[in-house]
């Protein structure tokens, strides 16, 4: 069986290859939602700060007595 050195709080242990990989597939699993969710927040909040800045967000109030 093949082995493989992974790194557990600071610690390396040698683990099966299976194993390994496993682990480490969860580690990019993690890194990639949290990359997901950094980006659909950069998003919202660019766009949130843009539409303040240039003025183009009105209230509800303010949309329903333009379309009457």
């Amino acid at each position: 069986m093949a082995k493989d050195v992974i790194t557990v709080g600071g610690e390396q242990r040698v683990v099966r290859e299976d194993t390994a990989r496993s682990y480490r597939g969860t580690i990019w699993a993690l890194l990639s939602v949290l990359a997901f969710i950094i980006i659909a927040a950069i998003l919202f909040f660019s766009g949130l700060i843009g539409g303040a800045i240039n003025g183009d967000m009105k209230s509800p109030s303010q949309i329903e007595q333009k379309r009457q």
